[in-house]
C-alpha cells in the first residue's frame, strides 16, 4: 500500500518508526493561538475557536489546542526532533502556522536540528474584512531542510505563495482543513516516489495530495473521529487513481 495511517499519539508513533524513512515532513499542527487571557486560552476548545456557522458536517473537537506559547514551543521542538531522525539527509519539513505563532515555530524547528529555509504564504481569498483594520487573510508555512538540499535530486521550481479558500459546507470535514489544491503543490518538494509524513494528519488532506502526486504517505492522527475520515479519504483516493497497470490478476 502507498500509505499507512496510525491512530494514536504522534510522539509515541514516531518513536517506533525507523531512521531515514521519509523524504518530507508536511504537517499542520494545532496552532495554540489566540486568547487574550489565560481563561480564553484554557476554556475555549478548537471547535469554539475555528468553527463558523456554514459547517455542514459534524466537526469533532481535537486536543492539544490549549498550550501556552512556551509549552507549544517545547512540544513542537520535541516532535520535530523525532521527525528530524526519520527524515533522510537533504529532506524537508513544512509546518503551517499563523502570525502569532510564527516566531515560536521558527525557533522550534531550528532547535530540533533543522536548517530554516524561509516562510511561504497561504492566501485565503474569502477571509472576513475587518473595519478599520488590515484583513488577516494569510497563514504561513515555515520550511526547513535536514542539511543541504541537492536540487538535482528533485529539480522543481515552486512558488512562495499559494491562494485558495478553505473547504466549506459539505466539503469541510475538519475544523482546520487545508485545501487539497494547496497541499498538492506543497508535496512536490518531496521527490517523485518519495514518502511524505504528516504527524497531525487530521482528515487526511496531506495524504490525499501526496497520493495524487505520486508520493507515498505516512499519517498519524490522535482523534479517532478524524483518523476514520482520513482512512476513508485515502482509500477512496487510491481507488480513484488505480489503473490497469496497478492491478495484478491472479490465475
Amino acid at each position: 500500500m502507498p500509505f499507512s495511517l496510525h491512530q494514536g499519539d504522534a510522539l509515541a508513533v514516531l518513536s517506533g518508526l525507523p531512521d531515514g524513512c521519509v523524504d518530507s515532513v508536511i504537517t499542520d499542527p494545532p496552532y495554540n493561538s489566540g486568547g487574550r487571557t489565560a481563561k480564553e486560552r484554557t476554556t475555549r476548545s478548537a471547535k469554539q475557536k475555528y468553527t463558523s456557522a456554514d459547517a455542514k458536517n459534524d466537526l469533532a473537537d481535537f486536543t492539544g489546542e490549549n498550550m501556552d506559547q512556551r509549552s507549544y514551543g517545547f512540544w513542537l521542538t520535541q516532535i520535530m526532533t523525532e521527525a528530524h531522525r526519520l527524515t533522510k539527509t537533504g529532506g524537508t519539513a513544512l509546518l503551517f502556522t499563523d502570525w502569532r505563532q510564527l516566531p515560536t515555530t521558527t525557533d522550534a524547528i531550528q532547535a530540533a536540528g533543522w536548517l530554516w529555509r524561509g516562510v511561504l504564504a497561504w492566501h485565503k481569498p474569502q477571509a472576513r474584512p475587518q473595519k478599520g483594520r488590515f484583513t488577516q487573510n494569510c497563514e504561513f508555512v515555515v520550511w526547513a531542510s535536514k542539511g543541504p538540499i541537492d536540487g538535482s535530486r528533485n529539480p522543481v521550481y515552486l512558488p512562495g505563495m499559494y491562494s485558495a479558500s478553505q473547504p466549506s459546507g459539505s466539503k469541510r470535514q475538519h475544523i482546520t482543513q487545508k485545501p487539497v489544491e494547496v497541499m498538492r503543490e506543497l508535496v512536490k518538494i518531496s521527490p517523485e516516489n518519495g514518502t511524505v509524513l504528516d504527524f497531525c494528519a487530521g482528515s487526511g488532506s496531506t495524504g490525499v495530495a501526496a497520493l495524487l502526486e505520486g508520493r507515498d504517505f505516512i499519517g498519524v492522527e490522535k482523534t479517532e473521529h478524524y483518523a476514520s475520515i482520513a482512512a476513508d479519504r485515502l482509500t477512496e483516493t487510491i481507488r480513484a487513481t488505480l489503473t490497469k497497470d496497478d492491478v495484478v490478476l491472479a490465475t
